[in-house]
């Protein structure tokens, strides 16, 4: 049977890190660890992990450089086949749900995708994850939280670029679609429960802009192509705007 990593990163997550801690260690039917990784919270981040301290693999909470740099730590601390980031805003779907994805693991894949639920304070939306193809030249198909990533397609990406604050998921599967990494989608499991509280989940302007930036980047810096840079260039110049006028519209109408 195969073992998973589940890591998870936190910072001041003292709200939810606890129903994260115990969606994991209460799982059954299956092989796994848990790392958490905890950048020196000020709150009651670190005495909420230590309570179950006894049920982690391993656990830190030290400064670092920021999410990316985060999960990197986790990943190298990981030694499990495949790897599966599930930050402090989220949790499992249930105890079960990791045994149910193994299961659906038995063809070899660098990437084994499952669908996520993402959780407002007033619905719940399926996030379905998408196959590599045109759409990843431009968004990301998958959600990490719902993403079993191999270590060693990790450690050959060279894990998550500390440059992003919020883009570094989708730098990662970009540069995994770039070196045609094969990728097996299961639409059929919600392994995952996503919280909007997330960094990348922010949707005043500020936040907008600093993501979709951090998407021209991820798109700059990877693809070299000629052609895909002229068509760069359209599309931010078309997309940016768009998407500010989007949100001055939602703003009138809410009042």
């Amino acid at each position: 049977m195969l073992k998973i990593s589940v890591i998870t990163v936190c910072f001041n997550a003292e709200q939810y890190i606890e129903q994260t801690i115990q969606s994991v260690i209460g799982q059954k039917g299956c092989e796994f660890e848990y790392i958490i990784i905890d950048g020196a919270s000020a709150d009651k981040t670190k005495q909420i992990i230590q309570r179950y301290e006894s049920q982690l693999t391993h656990w830190v909470s030290e400064p670092d450089q920021g999410i990316a740099d985060a999960m990197n730590k986790g990943g190298n601390l990981a030694t499990g086949e495949y790897l599966l980031f599930l930050h402090a805003d989220d949790y499992l779907a249930d105890e079960e749900v990791l045994a149910k994805a193994i299961g659906c693991m038995q063809v070899d894949s660098d990437i084994h995708a499952f669908n996520v639920l993402f959780k407002t304070k007033d619905k719940e939306m399926l996030k379905s994850t998408k196959s590599f193809g045109i759409r990843t030249y431009f968004k990301t198909p998958v959600m990490h939280q719902g993403a079993f990533c191999k270590k060693t397609l990790f450690e050959q990406l060279g894990g998550f670029n500390t440059g992003f604050k919020i883009a570094m998921d989708y730098d990662f599967f970009y540069k995994a679609f770039l070196h045609n990494v094969k990728m097996n989608i299961h639409t059929d499991l919600v392994v995952s429960v996503m919280r909007d509280t997330g960094v990348s989940s922010r949707q005043d302007w500020t936040s907008l802009k600093q993501r979709f930036t951090e998407e021209k980047r991820v798109h700059l810096e990877n693809n070299t192509s000629a052609v895909m840079r002229v068509i760069y260039a359209v599309y931010w110049a078309l997309y940016l705007p768009y998407r500010q006028y989007k949100y001055t519209i939602i703003k009138c109408r809410e009042g």
